[in-house]
């Protein structure tokens, strides 16, 4: 755009700021695609690739985030159904309790604080006089599909990156395993202790060594399976944790079902199966509700994938929302939504709700025009009460932006950075924006830099 002269004074544009950022040395590497729209105006203030297609990393989580708002709605909850089908005698149950899932991330999860459903749940009915449990303990998952991971997922996130667990219908303490490592006397195995108990086939090959400080713990694991070998060593005085992910969250929740039930006092004789294992069919009329588990509403679950961009929750939202409980029909949702809402999806690939697989494609302009979209969206508050604020403690910008009027979700994976959402100027308009860099050779913190330049030099033009 050309600058205007008002005399001896020449005023500069948020395009020209822009531009001068992107041309500096330190982010030229990147390809960028950058899209700023004046929400007031529907004018576009700057636009650089914003039609071409890049990886949007946890940018990808803005999709989910207003695809749910528009399918489910923000007072959408999750219910978990246990159900009991056989016969009480005395204090002993004869039969299935079946733990239905509604594919709930918050089931049991650590994230919200919350009580646990099954540990309530055990003590209820050690309490009601139930002492012994005879029969099978069955999970239903069949809300989704068995597909645990998307396409295009880094093989290495899968086994052993707690940020990048299995989804499932039936998912509880976020599909993951806190193993506490703890120092013990020079030469001996450290101890561990595992959070639930028990699932988890660990073989401690780890020594405590005699040194006062440094560690090189590895952890490793058979893909696929929950076998688990902890090597390396530790200095004589240490006390941390590692987060594995379990590989069934399924046979995982049953696990804890089970354990729990034994912590309050009942005595547990029952296998544990995965519905797609039995023979025969379950018919819920056969069976009654003993308990049911309903989660915080949709916004509370929205504001976690957005702020804290938490992967698991981001997946079980696209799941529930697909067809079939599935990527593909989550991809397919998103794109109906699209089309109903006019925004420009040229090249648009939607391969998860989270943004780990590379195979997600889309354009600046897209989640320029979405985030358009959704300022007028009937859901238009919990979608902007989601993002994090500049600053804001214990989110994702935490240490950037600080005191800036400015509410946007971060993205990161390797060689990509992103950062997309709303601006508002010092004149009080507000801006959405999005900013993606992909293919970069400068250290990643360069880019970040470049992108909070960027947000700045919005803020401090009254111009356009």
């Amino acid at each position: 755009m050309v600058p205007v002269n008002m005399g001896t004074k020449r005023i500069v544009t948020i395009g020209e700021r822009i531009e001068a950022i992107l041309e500096d040395p330190r982010a030229a590497s990147a390809f960028w695609g950058v899209y700023v729209k004046d929400l007031s105006t529907n004018q576009v203030l700057y636009s650089r690739n914003s039609d071409k297609t890049l990886v949007p990393a946890s940018n990808q989580k803005i999709l989910t985030a207003a695809a749910a708002l528009d399918i489910l709605g923000a007072d959408y909850k999750y219910e978990t159904t246990l159900h009991f089908n056989g016969e009480i005698g005395g204090t002993v149950m004869r039969g299935d309790l079946i733990l239905e899932g509604s594919g709930d991330p918050t089931f049991a999860s650590k994230e919200l604080n919350a009580p646990n459903p099954m540990k309530e749940w055990a003590e209820k009915l050690h309490s009601l006089g139930v002492t012994r449990l005879e029969g099978r303990l069955i999970g239903d998952d069949n809300v989704f599909d068995d597909e645990p991971y998307a396409e295009g997922w880094d093989l290495s996130f899968i086994a052993n990156e707690s940020f990048a667990p299995a989804s499932s219908g039936l998912a509880s303490h976020d599909n993951v395993v806190v193993v506490k490592i703890e120092s013990s006397r020079v030469g001996a195995p450290p101890v561990l202790t595992d959070t639930p108990p028990g699932y988890l086939n660990i073989r401690n090959e780890a020594t405590t060594s005699a040194r006062r400080r440094g560690r090189s713990i590895r952890v490793n694991r058979t893909l696929g399976t929950e076998d688990i070998v902890i090597k390396g060593s530790i200095p004589r005085v240490y006390r941390r944790s590692v987060v594995i992910p379990v590989s069934n969250p399924t046979r995982s929740t049953l696990h804890a079902l089970k354990f729990y039930l034994e912590e309050a006092g009942i005595t547990v004789d029952a296998g544990l199966f995965d519905i797609d294992e039995l023979t025969e069919n379950i018919d819920y009329r056969d069976a009654s509700p003993l308990f049911v588990n309903h989660s915080v509403p949709m916004s509370d679950i929205l504001t976690q994938i957005n702020k804290e961009s938490d992967n698991l929750y981001a997946e079980q939202v696209f799941r529930t929302f697909g067809w079939g409980g599935s990527t593909d029909g989550g991809e397919k949702r998103v794109k109906d939504f699209f089309n109903k809402a006019g925004i420009y999806q040229a090249g648009l690939s939607v391969r998860d709700g989270s943004g780990l697989s590379r195979k997600n494609m889309i354009s600046p302009e897209t989640i320029g025009e979405l985030l358009a979209y959704m300022h007028t969206h009937p859901q238009k508050e919990a979608f902007f009460s989601s993002f994090p604020r500049g600053g804001e403690a214990e989110t994702t910008l935490d240490y950037r932006l600080k005191g800036v009027p400015v509410w946007a979700k971060t993205g990161s994976l390797e060689y990509v950075r992103t950062l997309s959402g709303y601006v508002r100027t010092a004149d009080g308009r507000m801006m959405a924006f999005s900013l993606l860099a992909n293919n970069y050779t400068v250290p990643s913190y360069r880019i970040t830099q470049a992108m909070d330049r960027i947000v700045l030099a919005m803020t401090e033009s009254t111009d356009v």
